[in-house]
């Protein structure tokens, strides 16, 4: 193979040369960049027992077992053409086994990554190592939990960016807050442009707030490693009766993915909002992370997801929006727009003066746009 391409930094994707066929496009986490490089030479039969013990956490781990075997006998082949040997990089070495990982079915969720400080000598998910999750705990907060952006829009119109959907023992205040933030706007618009993912329990939180009672199941988890279904249901909370009535609109976009996929579809799915963008990605197995060797992690799905309305997921397909928006940074004004029309089309008579220049005001604004 050579010398893997580098990738660019701040890119999600890696494009691989040739055609611009969607299955040739690979999925990276954004923290999958190292400051460093490995000091020593990746040789032939440190890159072998690597992959020996990516192979095994594949088969006892992955989500389908028949498809583990066909992509360790794929890994087996790069490594007997030497494909590895040449790789000095810890993070170069990460990459050819990511783009190679998802050759076969081109499961996302699927990638290794080189850390430059050792990991946790952890041989189960490092889930349940506690300095791991201290230090994704802190990663977390860094992030303020996802909410990236709060504002009220021109004709009294809430929006709410959300990066991710991080776990909601950590988070669900954060977002409970910024939600009730918005509570007195006639409308609201809730971007996962950017949402790469996360936890479903707190998509469930979120459509706890923004779907009316009572409560709903939203997805089951099929976990491999448990062999147990896990269900994600809404719970009735003061926020749900706010919003239970006002419109809502939910941008979408190739990046949105995995739990970000599962709450636009659950909101789109339910009759619940409008969603506008461009179809996502496609990523419905969440999985976990292992430890591959010191500097090296793997992440892996090991559940499926499971609609209860159909009984299928969005893997590989994506979500599709009820608006398409081809513009690049046009979905935010097309929902605005939207978001304005149909509070006019669900107004009532104005009783006050307050009411008559509220509506004066959002006739204005759609005039203008």
């Amino acid at each position: 193979m050579g010398r893997a391409p580098r990738l660019r930094t701040g890119r999600n994707f890696y494009q691989l040369p040739g055609s611009g066929a969607r299955r040739r496009q690979f999925r990276l986490p954004d923290s999958f960049y190292a400051t460093e490089v490995m000091n020593d030479p990746t040789d032939p039969s440190a890159s072998a027992a690597l992959v020996s013990t990516l192979c095994a956490k594949l088969r006892a781990n992955y989500i389908f077992p028949e498809v583990a075997e066909q992509i360790c006998a794929n890994l087996e082949k790069h490594v007997q053409a030497g494909e590895y040997a040449g790789l000095d990089e810890g993070e170069l070495l990460a990459l050819a086994l990511t783009i190679h990982l998802q050759e076969v079915n081109h499961d996302e969720h699927l990638w290794v990554r080189w850390h430059a400080d050792p990991l946790p000598d952890e041989d189960d998910q490092l889930r349940l190592n506690p300095e791991w999750q201290a230090q994704r705990r802190l990663e977390a907060a860094q992030d303020n939990f996802g909410v990236h952006q709060v504002e009220r829009l021109p004709g009294n119109v809430g929006y709410l960016d959300l990066r991710y959907l991080h776990r909601p023992e950590w988070g669900g205040e954060t977002v409970t807050a910024a939600l009730q933030c918005l509570t007195n706007t006639q409308a609201l618009i809730l971007d996962l442009r950017h949402c790469t993912g996360g936890y479903p329990g707190m998509a469930a939180l979120i459509c706890s707030h923004v779907l009316p009672p009572p409560p709903r199941l939203i997805a089951s988890i099929y976990w491999r490693d448990e062999d147990a279904v896990q269900e994600f249901w809404t719970q009735e909370t003061s926020l749900g009766s706010n919003y239970a009535d006002k419109p809502l609109f939910v941008l979408i976009s190739k990046e949105t993915f995995s739990a970000g996929e599962l709450l636009a579809h659950v909101l789109g799915s339910q009759g619940r909002a409008t969603l506008i963008g461009e179809q996502t990605d496609g990523g419905a197995h969440p999985g976990a992370s292992y430890r591959l060797a010191p500097h090296f992690e793997l992440f892996l799905p090991i559940g499926r997801t499971i609609d209860p309305q159909t009984g299928g997921d969005w893997e590989g397909v994506g979500i599709t929006p009820d608006v398409a928006v081809l513009e690049s940074y046009q979905e935010q004004t097309t929902a605005h727009k939207l978001a304005l029309q149909a509070i006019l089309e669900h107004a009532l008579p104005p009783v006050n003066d307050c009411e008559v220049q509220y509506l004066d005001e959002v006739r204005g604004l759609l005039a203008r746009m």
